[in-house]
């Protein structure tokens, strides 16, 4: 539990307990397996809630990530752009057992950036002429066709950070400040899991990434398992 002027909780399950509930949006950060809060997803996983719509640029790996979820069936829809290294996605997605909106990888970034500003759709270029346009209104502006896209948001995002004071305010470390910040911002409440957590005015307001005001609740996981999704190594010179 955290009290009434903390943001921190004790562990994970404590941060979505009363918050998650079936049926809901959830915007997940992350890159393939960098920057994804890894214990969070594991409490949603125990949370046992179902019928999730997860919007994310991708579904983790079997088993790993996202692909927990999917194992125990509880994500019903995906809102994505790569989701090529989960087999069970495959099979569930090809089987006709769960549902998939996809997204170009810039277009997913600012349908939820747009969600966060307040900006209900945008036109771009990209996807026109494709599948992706399929049911969606297009323009014509000086001369070259628009897709018009709208704005994405979620119930709770779940967001990963290197470092955050007790005020929220986050700090993003390398590619982990990949869809972390849209994602935070274009949720009603954000949880954010992080490996270190300071005191207010420990980090100079010129290196925070995301300010506080887009977190409310805080989980200190100190040594996540950060998995490498594909790992490939030089082969020694002679061999």
């Amino acid at each position: 539990m955290a009290s009434a002027k903390s943001k921190l909780y004790d562990s994970a399950a404590a941060a979505l307990d009363g918050l998650v509930a079936d049926g809901q949006t959830l915007a997940v950060g992350g890159f393939g397996l960098c920057g994804i809060p890894e214990a969070l997803i594991e409490a949603l996983r125990d949370s046992g809630v179902k019928n999730l719509t997860a919007i994310s640029n991708n579904a983790g790996v079997d088993g790993f990530g996202l692909g927990q979820l999917l194992g125990t069936r509880q994500i019903r829809k995906m809102i994505s752009s790569y989701v090529g290294e989960n087999k069970e996605f495959e099979r569930q997605f090809l089987a006709g057992e769960l549902e998939l909106e996809f997204n170009p990888q810039g277009t997913l970034a600012e349908r939820l950036r747009a969600g966060g500003a307040g900006i209900p759709a945008f036109f771009t270029a990209t996807g026109y002429g494709t599948v992706v346009a399929e049911g969606k209104e297009t323009r014509e502006f000086d001369g070259r066709m628009y897709v018009m896209e709208t704005a994405l948001k979620a119930d709770v995002s779940l967001v990963k950070a290197w470092k955050a004071d007790k005020a929220g305010n986050l700090v993003f470390r390398k590619t982990a400040r990949n869809f972390n910040p849209a994602c935070a911002m274009a949720g009603k409440v954000c949880v954010a899991e992080v490996e270190e957590l300071v005191e207010i005015g420990d980090i100079d307001p010129d290196h925070v990434h995301l300010p506080g005001i887009y977190v409310q609740r805080i989980v200190v996981n100190p040594t996540p398992e950060k998995r490498i999704e594909q790992r490939t190594i030089r082969q020694p010179e002679g061999n």
